[in-house]
């Protein structure tokens, strides 16, 4: 009954366009229990998946972490809330999680209408297709006709849907409540098709499915996925706070600081290099936090280069290739805004 409840107010508030009124600022009441509290995925490889011993690893988990220790001053100070995109968008609105971190789409809908703000891009993605080999598929147009599981209340869905009317095809949905759903979906037969991120798709080839190899990944990309941590409106200085903390991670890879040789860099002839790890005053005011915040978020958790290549490249049992989400200067999009 507490869970219908809490569904109920979720509803409530998402059809009145109502929001908490918080008596305290977000960074405060972090403060004050110790803790960042952040909404992350039920379970997708690369971004927010337990390991053997029940540690959140990934991208969107680490991103928590350097919340934590630009913060708290220690990466470990996070109580993590995982659920589906509906419930932690629930949960972000009704201020029971303070950032929401799971590979969320940033849209329009979400910043204009839901009252969320986005706060940084930490992976560009497209939506894609999933098949298996043997169905023989070359394109998006032979899914005419076929089944295709889709996470219900993602972006996915109407991103799916405007796709299938631009290629003049017709399908049936197959809506899972999450990644976990629509990957047992599609074991079972239930769907001929999976249309995801791609990146949870190959999550769902490699670590989702006995034989990798029976299945393929079709060409095409529907849609543009820019990914990052979402937070409440109306607390601009927690919003610019996750903002530059993932902004300092891809600062520390364009400026070749993590968490090797953070601490020697804090002596860098350059002026910039040591205001931004706290070796000189100035960096930390403005966002409510001691100077050596970006110090602390470099060489606890590492810069962006160090933990996309850990979660999601070739350290990681993925092995995606950067690609759009390289630097600027080695052919890709992520391009650190000036930190001064």
């Amino acid at each position: 009954m507490k869970l219908l409840a809490s569904l109920a107010g979720g509803l409530a508030v998402l059809a009145t366009g109502a929001l908490p009124a918080l008596a305290q600022s977000t960074l405060a009441q972090v403060r004050a229990r110790g803790a960042v509290i952040c909404g992350t995925n039920t379970g997708l490889t690369g971004f927010a998946q337990a390991d053997a011993q029940g540690r959140l690893r990934g991208l969107d988990a680490d991103t928590c972490r350097a919340i934590a220790a630009a913060t708290l001053g220690d990466a470990e100070k996070v109580r993590f809330v995982q659920g589906t995109t509906p419930e932690i968008i629930a949960a972000l609105r009704e201020g029971r999680v303070d950032v929401a971190s799971r590979n969320l789409t940033q849209t329009m809908a979400r910043d204009a209408e839901l009252g969320l703000s986005p706060a940084g891009i930490n992976f560009y993605d497209g939506q894609g297709f999933l098949v298996p080999s043997a169905a023989r598929l070359t394109d998006a147009r032979g899914l005419d006709g076929k089944r295709i599981c889709v996470v219900t209340g993602t972006s996915n869905e109407l991103a799916m849907a405007d796709s299938a009317r631009r290629l003049g095809i017709r399908y049936t949905p197959v809506a899972a409540p999450g990644f976990a759903g629509m990957r047992d979906a599609y074991g079972a037969g239930q769907c001929d098709a999976v249309s995801a991120d791609m990146s949870s798709l190959v999550a769902l080839r490699q670590t989702g499915t006995s034989n990798p190899t029976a299945h393929v990944l079709l060409p095409d990309i529907i849609s543009r996925e820019p990914l990052g941590p979402l937070v409440r409106d109306g607390d601009s200085q927690w919003r610019s706070l996750v903002f530059w903390v993932v902004n300092v991670m891809l600062e520390g890879e364009a400026r070749e600081i993590g968490m090797s040789n953070a601490e020697a860099r804090r002596a860098d002839p350059s002026p910039l290099v040591r205001r931004i790890l706290g070796a000189e005053p100035g960096l930390g005011a403005p966002l409510g936090l001691s100077d050596d915040w970006a110090f602390q978020v470099l060489r606890q958790v590492g810069h962006y280069g160090e933990v996309y290549e850990r979660n999601l490249g070739r350290g990681s049992v993925l092995g995606l290739e950067r690609g759009l989400n390289a630097l600027w200067n080695r052919g890709g999009l992520m391009y650190p805004i000036p930190m001064r």
